[in-house]
């Protein structure tokens, strides 16, 4: 008995580690975040400005292209413009 509540008192917390780690990995993959720092990796062509999930499976996202800013929906069933800075359609401040 006394070995089953040792592993019990062991395994319990790397059990709740393991789980807290993996959501907060799955929440920093889900928002589009980087995983490491930008050490030694070059620069982008395109990149994420900000991310606003909406829903299951659905977001919108602000990305930066060519010097342009450009306003997305992504859902699973593909993704869609909805605006540009380009045409005067919103303002980032």
């Amino acid at each position: 008995m006394l070995e089953y509540i040792l592993r019990l008192a062991l395994l319990l917390p790397l059990v709740g580690a393991m789980a807290w780690g993996s959501l907060w990995l799955w929440k920093r993959v889900q928002t589009g975040m980087p995983l490491v720092g930008g050490g030694g990796v070059r620069p982008r062509a395109i990149e994420m400005v900000d991310v606003l999930p909406l829903g299951p499976g659905s977001k919108l996202a602000v990305v930066e292209f060519a010097g342009q800013r450009v306003l997305i929906a992504v859902s699973r069933n593909g993704i869609t413009r909805i605006a540009d800075d380009a045409q005067g359609d919103f303002h980032v401040d």
